[in-house]
């Protein structure tokens, strides 16, 4: 099917947020009663009846705008067109799929915190085109298509080639100059990791001049691709907390490093279905970060992991 172009794309998905925003903003920090906050996979997990209601809408929309869309939600998992398979999985060709996290950082959402956004990545064949990462209380709009990454529709970043060019003509900033983002470790990478994932996190606070664990991977990668924050690190992800996010900081011209626990192959497959990640903004680099990445997924790959 003719499918609309990345810019279309993006401007779908932008409206479509936008359309859902004023909603969770007049949500946030009111009455507890009102979320009806319950949990999922275990108490860190949470999950309100406006993630569900949010996606619901953001299907009815998008579905309205492109007809025949596919959709993967965090919480309605997958619905539409060839609904029998998840994002990612090797059923052939498919046209287009929308990869929605209708509020990312959920927990901060429910704790008054506001750090949280809706998410929309746009995906034709496999490969994301367009999205938006929008947050409503603080009136952030981070968007990107295939000619480029914009705050409230105004461009920002470097090309890749541009952001290469300028490390050539001096040296990237001191990791101890730079701030890094990151939720790891979680309660379950604890579990999983044992000790080492403090050992490993205390290194990353001894290397950088700031370490925040935000929890909300949206909006870390898109402040990472404006360069608000130097590196993110991410383990164990999905593809909706990634899916804008990693085209946004390549778009901005930073790096985006995406590893796979299985060895199958990773090469031939996005970026964005990888489940750990280190993000740098553009003219930047993060050896520390990448390494402690690196010796995460190799002991999990070990030990039997294959996602």
């Amino acid at each position: 099917m003719s499918l609309p172009s990345p810019g279309e794309l993006r401007r779908m998905a932008i409206q479509a947020a936008t359309a859902c925003a004023p909603r969770l903003a007049e949500a946030f920090r009111a009455a507890p009663d009102g979320l009806q906050l319950s949990t999922k996979r275990n108490t860190h997990d949470l999950v309100t009846v406006h993630d569900r209601a949010t996606e619901d809408e953001l299907v009815r929309l998008l579905g309205e705008a492109v007809p025949g869309s596919r959709f993967v939600g965090e919480e309605g998992g997958v619905r539409g067109t060839g609904s029998d398979t998840r994002a990612g999985d090797d059923a052939g060709p498919r046209r287009l799929e929308w990869i929605v996290d209708p509020i990312d950082g959920t927990a901060n959402f429910a704790h008054g915190f506001a750090m949280f956004s809706l998410s929309i990545a746009a995906a034709v064949d496999g490969e994301v085109v367009a999205g938006v990462v929008l947050d409503p209380v603080n009136g952030l709009e981070f968007s990107a298509d295939d000619a480029g990454a914009y705050l409230n529709g105004e461009r920002f970043g470097t090309t890749a080639a541009a952001a290469g060019a300028a490390e050539d003509h001096g040296a990237p900033r001191a990791e101890s100059a730079l701030n890094l983002v990151t939720s790891y470790p979680s309660a379950e990478a604890l579990a999983v990791d044992g000790t080492v994932a403090l050992e490993r996190f205390g290194r990353l606070v001894d290397s950088y001049a700031t370490v925040r664990r935000t929890v909300s991977g949206a909006l870390e990668l898109a402040y990472t691709a404006i360069g608000w924050a130097d590196v993110t690190l991410g383990v164990d992800t999905h593809p909706w907390d990634v899916g804008v996010g990693q085209l946004l900081v390549r778009r901005a011209g930073g790096h985006y490093l995406g590893l796979f626990y299985d060895t199958h192959g990773p090469e031939r497959r996005p970026a964005y279905l990888a489940p750990c990640y280190v993000a740098v903004a553009p003219g930047r680099t993060a050896p520390t970060a990448v390494r402690v990445l690196e010796e995460t997924v190799t002991d999990r790959r070990a030990a039997g992991y294959t996602r």
